[in-house]
């Protein structure tokens, strides 16, 4: 099964291909306009491994939460390209996307996405030797210290993910953190194409997976939505 993922959630866009887990290819960028580069990505990386998106049985996306701006983009690509061949596509919580790709090591895995004002998106997941990533809350805003006052209450080895990592790592109090590889600590494609086979696979109806029914995924409201609501009410508006 040919699997196309895209994250454009954060600064660094990164697409890839797999066949089921197996990883064929996957591709890149530190970019401030993933709009101008995500698919010239993809359509590089098709060109060099001899595929082209008529090939692909499934596409993925890391559909928030994350940059308002970024999580658009990644949804609208992916809602296009599924649209051409009524192709099914998956939309992944960023966060469980970070977390797929510690699959095989032991440990609780914290992917962690910059919201500003020193807070993060993230959530807890439970990654075990034998492959398998259990989550263990759900997805949330919160501080960064809210965030350690949680995992406080685990008594495994902690990985943080993401691109508020080195944020995480410069705050005294971190319970049990250990220093997480460069690859493992941002955003891949890979991780979108692993949680989406996952998801594929234990579907009980995979009619849903359509580009109509693919949205973004927001844990709070964009600025400009802030704003607008701010403006409201000052002006007496409900």
């Amino acid at each position: 099964m040919k699997i196309l993922g895209i994250d454009t959630t954060a600064k660094t866009a990164t697409v890839a291909l797999t066949d089921g887990t197996e990883l064929i290819a996957e591709y890149s960028e530190t970019t401030t306009s993933h709009s101008t580069v995500i698919l010239p990505m993809i359509e590089n990386m098709l060109s060099l491994t001899g595929h082209t998106v008529d090939d692909i049985d499934l596409f993925a996306v890391s559909a928030g939460p994350g940059s308002f701006t970024g999580v658009r983009i990644g949804v609208s690509t992916v809602k296009g390209l599924a649209f051409k061949n009524e192709t099914p596509c998956i939309g992944i919580s960023s966060l469980e996307a970070l977390a797929a790709s510690f699959s095989g090591i032991d440990g609780i895995v914290v992917p962690v996405i910059d919201a500003r004002r020193d807070t993060v998106y993230t959530a807890v997941f439970r990654s075990q030797t034998d492959g398998g990533i259990t989550r263990l809350t759900e997805d949330a805003q919160m501080s960064i210290a809210e965030l350690f006052d949680v995992l406080s209450q685990y008594d495994k080895t902690v990985y943080f993910t993401g691109d508020a990592y080195p944020k995480i790592m410069s705050y005294e109090g971190c319970p049990k953190c250990a220093h997480t590889p460069e690859k493992l600590s941002r955003q891949s494609a890979y991780g979108v194409c692993r949680a989406a086979y996952k998801m594929w696979n234990e579907a009980e109806d995979r009619s849903e997976f359509t580009d109509t029914n693919l949205v973004p995924i927001y844990l709070k409201k964009s600025q400009a939505e802030r704003e607008l609501e701010e403006k409201n009410q000052n002006n007496g508006v409900k």
